[in-house]
């Protein structure tokens, strides 16, 4: 019975696919509290450009967003051969993870650390007093601020895009890939990018609007600009994923997922 389920080639799609899924979203949970320079890691100076009120625009971006367009092709993808049921089902499990991950972290920055640990590092580069413990807790109590922001976010984007995804596939029918897919990612996106930094450093973290709009904009720009850059990937996508079911099964999956209520 088991060796049937695993050699089915639709469970271990979708196995396959989960798995990029799961481990994407869950590393941009992780490293989603830093906050990097795009132009500065290009080389370039900041751009400084006058946005809502007082607050410099600037590519200003939380580094969960470099993974996060993964998630978008994946999503995609499941949504196209698995349906509604087959995006619900997977974040939903994905939300469970994170937060068991999350626990876990929390549990552990809890635990009392070994002294001879403390004294690993006792002077940083620049010959400053380290204390390994306080840097641990802080970089980890990051994510940890933003855990509760982010799966709501999070959520709240991956319905938006199942609806919207399904909406246009009643139009497009089989056809204009790219049109579903993208235009769902952008409308989910926008929704994502902004609920996420509203509640975690709006109302938990003390930025100001103005500072939470401009961030907001940026991290925007760059997952529309990528949404649209990738497109051409969900044809390759598709076309691995055809020849691997074979066409009878996988065009039988895809009407599948697109009868679901």
């Amino acid at each position: 019975m088991s060796k049937s389920i695993l050699s089915s080639k639709k469970t271990s799609l979708f196995i396959i696919l989960s798995g990029i899924f799961i481990t994407n979203a869950l590393i941009a949970e992780l490293i989603g509290g830093k906050i990097f320079s795009v132009e500065k890691t290009l080389g370039y100076e900041p751009l400084d450009i006058s946005l809502f009120g007082d607050f410099l625009l600037q590519f200003n971006l939380t580094a969960g967003v470099v993974l996060w367009p993964v998630v978008f092709i994946t999503t995609d993808i499941i949504n196209e051969y698995f349906g509604k049921k087959g995006v619900r089902r997977i974040t939903f499990i994905t939300v469970g993870l994170i937060s068991y991950a999350f626990l876990t972290i929390y549990l552990a920055m809890r635990l009392a650390p070994a002294d001879f640990w403390l004294g690993v590092f006792e002077k940083d580069a620049n010959g400053n007093p380290f204390d390994i413990n306080y840097a641990f807790e802080m970089v980890l109590s990051q994510g940890l601020n933003i855990i509760f922001a982010s799966l709501v976010a999070f959520v709240i984007g991956q319905f938006v895009d199942v609806y919207v995804f399904h909406k246009l596939r009643k139009v497009t029918g089989k056809h204009k890939i790219w049109l579903r897919a993208t235009g769902s990612t952008l409308v989910s996106q926008l929704i994502d990018s902004f609920v996420v930094l509203v509640v975690a450093f709006y109302f938990l973290g003390g930025w100001s609007l103005s500072q939470v709009l401009a961030v907001g904009t940026t991290n925007y720009i760059y997952k529309f600009l990528i949404a649209v850059a990738l497109t051409p990937l969900l044809y390759v996508a598709h076309y691995l994923i055809d020849k691997y079911l074979g066409k009878e099964l996988a065009e039988e999956m895809m009407a599948e997922a697109s009868n679901q209520q």
